[in-house]
Formats: structure tokens, sequence, C-alpha cells
């Protein structure tokens, strides 16, 4: 990209000079981060210009998702270009530090948990396999929101993401799509065929942000992620209401418009909000599709979308772009001409669906109505999707009126969207084994015998560049001095690292490591909170979205036993233990919320008992993103994956951990199955009910939560420290907490899994202290955590449901 630092240096300064004719001296650091970020784009146009014509053009993949968390971009590309420490000292030599640069950087408010890194994660491994594969979503105005404690509350305000504007994209208006909502659906014979005319529509221009995606090492593998913005057809306002002083009227409707994109998931407890979320949802898939469609006739010569499937591969992350579906159906019959089977079929393989959750509850479905007054014309296709399969499957299943009712898409005045997913697509993957099995054998037991080919396991995968490579220099570093730089490449080179498991040097060199990472977060939290980590003490930490069936409130019962067991017997903590927690609570989750107020609560209690408060620590870390997670996940030694069996689909976070050295303590859930597979019961650590035990409790009844409460002292004292006053002047306020275990039946089985929690955690706590066991350890979950690389996950993919190609990597032969 440049040929020395040299040449940098003359480059970023003529960018920094171009800019706002600027020099450095004058120049804020907003300024210098982004005439950084548009020297590398500018020299990524050039590659993408020169190399137009020396590759032959594959089939285009286009992963469709309501979340992209791609987190900081500047650093991560500057280790995927291989630049960092050329451009580090170049701006060291004009007096400028690349560490302050990288702080400018705002995380982009694209994405929520782990939906949204997963799909950047793939992104990355599609650009890095050079797979040509581009993401397609909205471009909010505001993130989910930024989190702030207040008092051990959470406060929800606005992620201005934006506020500064975001370097690394390109508006490209001259793309834009207009897509239509609302109106009605005029009819008539043309042809001897039915036509549809969608008429008094209200439209909007979807206007497209385009990012790009880099590949690691290889410039020439550039993709995109565009993303949409909503921007009236008609101008900024109406002029004449608002010189006739009607002010407020000539800015609602651009108010009204532009709400589409302002905001990640916004509140859908009112029908405004509804009617807001399913807007988001098929703006988005009406622009990405028309957008592909146009790209597509203008790339062939015929113009004819016949052969739309062989060269075209649209994929669903989740149900939210499902309206694809019908979209597409739109697209190919209204726009095209084509009949109904042959549109049917082009469909059908041209899209494939992830589906990412277990529970019922997560089903997305929409009222009728609403779909109906929005949508008009797009649900008259849902409804001729649902009367053809339900005539086909009565023919199929004629005696079958349950498999019939639940395969529905149109019932009890709703639209099932999985259903809509799973019938409209060519394959319906799950994302862990266990996962894949539960939607065989219970979720969608009904389709998996009428489309038992369409399903497929696709076990999740991380970015290993982004999550060890670039966010742990120091064990990177060490692991390419002692196997080579391969792994970068091909993470399963990490297998080769066991040679060093009886390495008493290595394990050494590994703890290091791992207390050099624990210092720097401790730093982070001192500096942010106030509070004193000691990085002797055993990291204990838990970040992901707080949920009930998480279950952060068993790991915080667990801190209240160790508690508990110290004052009544002070030699009872071996060695100090800092917990560490991370994670939002949905704005309107109460239950989410007070787990929040109870870490904090219990983290004040500790703090300020002096008899306590050297051996335990207990810290939430705020606004828990992707910058935050680079900064944590090389620092933890236990990584807690304690969700209830079975209900969990896969978990990422579980992959990020183990393959920073991490042990995991957790269930025989998601991937945590496939991690204890692959390092065996000796090197993971897991406890409690399975996934079998739990779905038949759930079916036949038989737990009783009174039950555990009686027969162990331990759980009931934690238990009625909820509702006492062991937590001083809260009053009532954690009673949702003991109400959902000893009233509402511990849907989550917090209690039956608590024994055998603080069982499998003390024996953590012992294998600590021999820290040579430990290490060895960590470094068998380091060496086996290649297989959960995503370019492994993107292979099977390309493989198996795109049909599209990948380069291969070159290894040295010895």
């Amino acid at each position: 990209m440049f040929s020395d630092k040299d040449s940098f240096k003359q480059a970023y300064l003529t960018k920094l000079i171009e800019g706002d004719g600027i020099t450095p001296e004058d120049a804020s650091l907003w300024d210098k981060f982004s005439a950084l970020v548009i020297l590398l784009k500018d020299q990524m146009s050039q590659y993408r210009a020169n190399n137009r014509n020396s590759m032959s053009p594959g089939k285009q993949v286009y992963y469709f998702s309501m979340e992209f968390l791609i987190g900081k971009l500047l650093h991560n590309y500057l280790v995927n270009f291989q630049i960092e420490d050329l451009v580090r000292e170049g701006l060291s030599e004009l007096n400028i530090n690349l560490d302050d640069l990288l702080e400018q950087e705002a995380d982009p408010g694209l994405g929520n948990g782990g939906l949204g890194r997963l799909a950047a994660c793939f992104l990355d491994s599609m650009a890095f396999l050079g797979i040509e594969g581009h993401g397609n979503g909205i471009r909010y105005e505001y993130g989910l929101f930024e989190q702030k404690i207040v008092g051990g509350n959470q406060v929800e305000v606005a992620d201005s993401w934006l506020k500064n504007g975001y370097p690394w994209e390109m508006r490209k208006p001259n793309k834009a799509i207009i897509v239509k909502f609302k109106g009605n659906i005029r009819t008539a014979q043309t042809n001897g065929r039915i036509t549809f005319y969608h008429e008094n529509y209200e439209s909007v221009l979807a206007v497209p942000y385009d990012v790009p995606i880099v590949s690691y090492n290889n410039p020439l593998y550039i993709n995109n992620l565009r993303l949409w913005r909503a921007e009236t057809t008609c101008g900024e306002l109406d002029l004449a209401c608002f010189n006739r002083g009607e002010f407020n009227r000539a800015t609602s409707y651009k108010s009204e418009v532009e709400s589409i994109s302002y905001i990640l998931y916004p509140d859908d407890s009112s029908r405004a909000g509804r009617e807001l979320r399913l807007k988001q949802e098929y703006f988005s898939v009406a622009a990405g599709l028309g957008s592909i469609v146009r790209s597509y006739k203008k790339k062939n010569e015929l113009g004819s979308l016949h052969d739309f499937s062989r060269r075209v591969s649209v994929h669903i992350n989740d149900t939210h772009p499902v309206l694809c579906i019908p979209e597409l159906m739109r697209i190919l019959i209204d726009e095209e001409g084509m009949g109904w089977d042959e549109a049917w079929n082009i469909t059908v393989n041209t899209l494939s669906f992830t589906n990412h959750t277990i529970m019922p509850e997560a089903m997305e479905k929409w009222s009728i109505d609403l779909v109906k007054s929005l949508l008009p014309r797009i649900y008259l296709i849902i409804e001729e999707i649902d009367r053809r399969f339900k005539e086909d499957l009565t023919r199929r299943f004629l005696d079958d009126e349950e498999v019939i009712r639940n395969t529905q898409i149109l019932k009890d005045g709703y639209v099932w969207m999985a259903n809509l997913a799973i019938i409209g697509s060519s394959s319906v993957n799950g994302v862990a084994k266990l996962h894949t099995e539960i939607l065989k054998k219970e979720v969608f037991k009904d389709f998996y015998r009428i489309f038992g080919y369409k399903f497929n396991n696709k076990t999740n995968g991380i970015n290993h560049r982004r999550f060890l490579l670039a966010a742990n220099p120091k064990l990177s570093n060490l692991i390419t001095e002692g196997i080579g730089p391969i792994w970068k490449e091909d993470a399963g080179e990490l297998k080769k690292l066991h040679v060093f498991k009886d390495d008493s040097s290595f394990l050494e060199q590994l703890a290091i490591v791992k207390y050099e990472n624990k210092c720097r977060l401790a730093e982070k939290v001192k500096a942010k909170q106030g509070i004193i980590l000691d990085p002797l003490s055993i990291f204990d930490v838990q970040v992901k979205r707080i949920h009930a069936y998480k279950r952060q409130l068993l790991n915080v019962l667990k801190i209240m036993h160790l508690y508990n067991q110290a004052l009544k017997d002070p030699g009872s903590l071996t060695g100090s233990q800092t917990f560490i927690f991370g994670g939002k609570a949905a704005p309107g989750y109460h239950y989410a919320k007070t787990v929040i107020k109870l870490i904090h609560a219990l983290s004040q209690k500790i703090e300020h008992d002096p008899q306590v408060n050297q051996k335990l620590k207990v810290v939430f870390i705020e606004n828990f993103n992707v910058t935050q997670a680079e900064f944590i996940y090389p620092a933890a030694n236990i990584s807690e994956q304690i969700s209830t069996a079975s209900k969990e689909a896969s978990g990422t976070g579980n992959m990020k951990f183990m393959m920073n050295g991490a042990l995991t303590l957790g269930t025989l859930d998601g991937a945590n199955v496939e991690i204890n597979d692959a390092v065996g019961d000796d090197n993971s650590f897991i406890f409690g009910l399975t996934a079998e035990q739990v779905l038949n409790f759930n079916r036949h009844g038989g737990y009783t939560p009174w039950d555990e409460y009686h027969a162990n002292s331990d759980v009931q004292k934690c238990v009625d420290q909820l509702s006492s006053e062991f937590f001083d002047n809260m009053g009532e306020e954690f009673r949702v907490l003991y109400d959902s275990l000893m009233i509402y039946n511990d849907e989550f089985f917090v209690l039956k899994d608590f024994c055998p929690y603080i069982q499998m955690y003390e024996k953590l706590q012992k294998l600590y202290l021999n820290q040579e066991k430990w290490n060895r350890i960590s470094l068998v979950n380091i060496a086996e955590s290649g297989i959960f690389s995503s370019d492994r996950t993107i292979r099977e993919y390309a493989d198996r449901i795109w049909k599209s190609k990948y380069r291969t990597i070159n290894k040295p032969t010895s």
C-alpha cells in the first residue's frame, strides 16, 4: 500500500492539507483521524480500479441483516494491510500519536449483540476468502442506546455515533431506490394475465451509504457493506406550508420518513412503534433487493433474471429480513412479468435462512392488519404463498391437521415470519449442533418432516484476526514466535501450540501475557470507575446481553454465597477474586434492569466491607461494545457461559474467550457443547442440567424451586437476601427477582443448577492456585479454538448453501 515510511508521510500530509487546507500543527485530532481514514479509502479505491478487470466475477452473495456490529475499523484495517508499525512510526515523526487517532473513532451504532457481531465477522471472512459477499442493512442515525449507569440504574441516552460524521462511508445518491408503503392495489387483465398496480402509495427514498470491508493480507479483496438511509422523495420540506407559518406541518413529513432509519429496534409496545419496526424491515429489504436486481440487469447483457439464482445468493440473517421472499416475488412477477411458478423457483433457490433462536416467544410475527395496511401488495403475495403451500400440504398430509396448522404462515391473526422463511428458502440452518437438533426435533419438527432436506447446521464462528491478532497483540506475537505466522490466515494452525503443553518456559510467557492484559483492563476500570482491581486475582467474566435465560442472576447468587461464606469463615476464600459483568438490558425489560441494579448493589456492599474488599471485587463495565470487548476478552481467566441448557442458540462470546485463553465455566448449551468436545472434559468446566433434562421438565413438569430452597441452607440464605434488608436502603427493589425464582417457578432453573455451579466454581478456584496446570489448560483452549474461526463457517456456507467459490490458503511445504 505504501512502499516505505516516507511515502506514507508524504501521502498523509498531502491528504491532510487537501481536506481543509490545514497543517498538522493546526489540525484537530479529528482532522488527523479523518485524513488517515480518507487516505486509506483512496488507496483501496485505487486497488479496486487497477484490478477490476483482472478478477473474474464470481457468484454474488448478499447478507441481509438488521444488525452489523462492525466496531471501530481503523486499527483493524491497519492490521489487515500489515502497515500498523509503518503508520505508527510515520505519524510519530510528524508528532502524531496513532493511539490518539484511534480514540477518535466511534463504535458504529449498527447493532446490539451477537447477531450483529456475527454478521460483521462473516463479512470479514467473506472478504478474506475472496467471496464477493456484501452486507445489506440500515444506516441507523442512532444506535440502540448508549448505556449510562446512574446510582446503579441503567439509563439510556441517545447513541449519537454520527455526530462528527463517519469518514469510512461513501454516500451514493445516484444509486437510490424508491420504496413504497401503504396505498391500494388495482388489478387488470393484460394479455390474458392479471397485472397488479400499486397506487396512491407513500414513497420513501432509500439512499445507500457504502462502507468498505477489507480482506486480511490481500488488498484485491475489498467487499462492501451497504447501509440505507431513509429520505423524502420531494425535497427537504414543504415550502408552501412553511411560508404559511405551518412550521410543524412543513417538517413533520420529513421527520416521519427519516425516522425509519433513526434507531435500531424502536420500542414496539405501541401500534406506531410496531409499524415503524415493520417499515424498517421492509425498507431494508426493498432497497437491498431493488439495488441487487438493478445491478444484475446492468451487468447481464440480456437484462433477464431467468438465471438470477445461479449468479446471486441472498442470505437472511434471522427473521428480520424475511420479507425478502415476497419482495423478490413481487419484483419477478410485477416488474419482470414472470409467472408464479418460475418466480417461486427463482426465489426459493436464491434465498437461504439462518434461524438464531429457540424460544417461541422470540419468534417474530406481525399483525395481519398491520401488514395488509402498510404493505398491501406484499400481503397479497404472502397470502398466495400460504394458500398454495396449504393446498399442497393438504394433499400430502391429508389426515394430519396439526402439521397443517403448525406450518401455516397466516394464523391467529398474524403473519408468522419463521414459517414464511422456511417455506420460501432453499436452506434453513441452525448455528450450533445442539441448536440445530432442537430446531429439527422440537421447534420446527413439523417443517422438518416436510422439508428435511433443507435443514442443516452451520456452527457460528468469529473473526480470529479481529479478536486475537488485533485485540491481543502480545498473545499473537507469542503464538507467532512459537508456530510461525500461518495461523493468521489459517486458524487451524493453532493446533500446533499443543507441542508447548509441557514447555514451562512457554507456559510462563503465556501467564505473563495474561497478566499484562489484566493490568491493561485494570487501568481502564480505575480510570473510569475508580475501582482498583488486583491483576493477580482471578478475573471471572460474564459480558453479554442481560436476559433471564443467560442467568446473570445465577452468577450474582454465587458471589453472594461467597460473600456469606467469607463473613462466616474468612479463610474460605482462596486467593482474591474479581467478578466482571457487562451488557445492556432492553429499555422496557424491568427484570434485566433489576439484575443490573443488583450487581451494583452487591458491588457497593462488598467494596464498603473491609472484611472482604481485599479478596472480592464486583465490577460492571458500562456500555459494553466491540471496543470494550477487545480489552475484556484478552484479560479474562474464566468465561461465564451459564445460560439454561437448550436456550442459547450458539453464543460467540464463548469462542472469543476461549481463543484468548480463558477457561469455560458453562452449561452444555449452544456452542459450549462443541467447545467441550474440542478441548475435552478435563479442559472445560461443565455443570448443570442438560438440554434434554430441561426440555423434559418443560414438557412434563416435575420441578419445584421450593424443593431446592428447603434442601440447601446456602440456597435459602441467598434467595432470602433478595427480599430482606441485606442490601441497605433497597426496600422491595429486588422482589421481582425473588418472585421469578419462588413464585413463578424459576423458569430458567437457577436454583436447580445453583449447587453444581458452586461446586464447579470451587474446583476452578483451587485449580487457579496451580498456575502451571491452569496455563496448560489455557493453552489447550487456544490451540483448539481454530475450529471456531468464521473462515471455517463461511467455507461451509459457501460449499453447502451459497454454492460459491472461495480461495484456499497455500501453506508452505515442510
